[in-house]
C-alpha cells in the first residue's frame, strides 16, 4: 500500500481533529529535535540503535552522553507543550514548564 493510500485510508477512519492534534505534535517533536545539532542527532540515533533499548547495552558514558544529548531537547517543556495543547482545559504554568526555580539569595 503506498503512502497516499495509507494516508487516505487513516483519515477516513480518524477524525478530523486528531489528525490535527497528530500532526501538532509531530511539528512540536520536530522543533525540539532540532534544537540538536546534525552531528548530535546522528549520535543519539547511534546510542539508541546500539542500545537496542536496554541502558545495560551502553557503557556508563554512553548513558550519560545520551541523557545529556536528550536533556538537550528539552523533553519536560515538549511532554508539557503536548498536554496544553491537547487539554480541553487550561493548564497551570507549573504543569507545562515544571515548578519555578528559586535564585540562590531570594526566598
Amino acid at each position: 500500500m503506498s503512502l497516499a493510500r495509507s494516508t487516505a485510508h487513516l483519515g477516513r477512519h480518524l477524525p478530523a481533529a486528531r489528525l490535527l492534534v497528530a500532526a501538532q505534535m509531530l511539528m512540536l517533536a520536530r522543533e525540539h529535535v532540532t534544537m540538536l545539532e546534525p552531528s548530535e542527532r546522528r549520535r543519539v540515533i547511534e546510542l539508541v540503535r546500539r542500545g537496542h533499548g536496554r541502558r545495560g547495552n551502553l557503557t556508563d558514558a554512553e548513558r550519560d552522553e545520551l541523557a545529556d544529548l536528550i536533556a538537550k531537547t528539552a523533553p519536560r517543556q515538549f511532554v508539557g507543550t503536548v498536554a496544553k495543547r491537547v487539554s480541553p482545559l487550561p493548564l497551570p504554568n507549573r504543569l507545562v514548564y515544571g515548578r519555578r526555580r528559586r535564585t540562590a539569595g531570594k526566598r
